[in-house]
């Protein structure tokens, strides 16, 4: 299934044309914030699928550009993201494993807007990753068995500001710098995660068009590399990494893209500066 969040956090199903509200299948449910709901669906999935697809059903389809999307993890508890986890022509042999936590705060939904903050960053970069979002407790995972906490995916841009102090908290948590979405799609869905396009364009201009298959480390490895420092939850978002290749400047006024295979319609944000800012490519 391909769920999204829409028009104050109203939970919708996409047919691959049109967004369907599916918000009477939680109409009666006790959930404190829209993050709480989400996990609630996915830590109860196997009921609650049948009511969200009869509430779809008897909705009316929409144009996805007719509601205003939110982050389909608006609060994740946790937001892990793999440094590099990518082979690249200046880096073709398998690295060290390497991640860090970026604020879950700093979560963004599709057509939001990236503000870039005023401090002194070298330059900002927008990376283009597949995002896994948990299904069950995982702790001390084997690769084998990663797979089976994966409840779906989505599409995730990790905004970064460069050559500042402070290593990833300053490179990675200003808020807006975490945009995803816009569907959350069900692991059923997606045959080989391992074997999907990614492209990112600034301004229709092509920056990025690399595959999943050139990960460093594999979905089922890399999950057991972060589970054996840390556990994760149910709505926890996992970010796989990029490629280098191809990074250059994002600055004020570009519009941004990020189309990952059977993920659904694109990712797309604004970067907004309000000191003015510009870099050579």
């Amino acid at each position: 299934m391909r769920l999204l969040l829409f028009d104050d956090f109203k939970l919708g199903v996409w047919n691959g044309e049109q967004v369907f509200d599916a918000s009477a299948a939680f109409a009666d449910s006790d959930h404190h914030s829209p993050q709480e709901m989400i996990e609630m669906l996915i830590n109860d999935w196997d009921n609650v699928q049948p009511r969200i697809q009869a509430a779809a059903d008897a909705a009316t389809g929409v144009a996805l550009e007719d509601v205003t999307c939110c982050s389909p993890l608006p609060r994740p508890g946790q937001l892990v993201c793999l440094a590099g986890n990518y082979l690249e022509p200046a880096k073709p042999e398998r690295g060290l494993f390497n991640a860090f936590l970026k604020s879950p705060n700093a979560a963004l939904g599709h057509g939001g807007t990236v503000v870039l903050p005023g401090a002194e960053a070298s330059v900002f970069h927008f990376e283009p990753e597949l995002a896994i979002v948990i299904g069950k407790k995982a702790s001390y995972l084997a690769a084998e068995d990663a797979m089976d906490h994966v409840f779906g995916y989505t599409q995730f841009i990790d905004v970064s500001a460069r050559g500042l102090p402070g290593g990833f908290f300053l490179g990675k948590s200003w808020h807006t710098f975490a945009p995803l979405g816009p569907l959350l799609v069900t692991r059923d869905e997606i045959p080989n995660a391992n074997d999907l396009g990614v492209r990112l364009w600034v301004n229709d201009e092509q920056r990025h068009d690399i595959n999943t298959r050139d990960m460093d480390r594999h979905i089922p490895e890399l999950l057991a590399e972060v589970t054996n420092v840390l556990t994760l939850q149910p709505g926890d978002v996992v970010a796989t990494g990029t490629h280098h290749f191809g990074l250059e400047p994002v600055q004020d006024g570009d519009t941004i893209r990020l189309q990952i295979e059977q993920l659904g319609p694109a990712l797309v944000v604004h970067c907004s500066d309000p000191s003015g800012r510009s870099w050579e490519s």
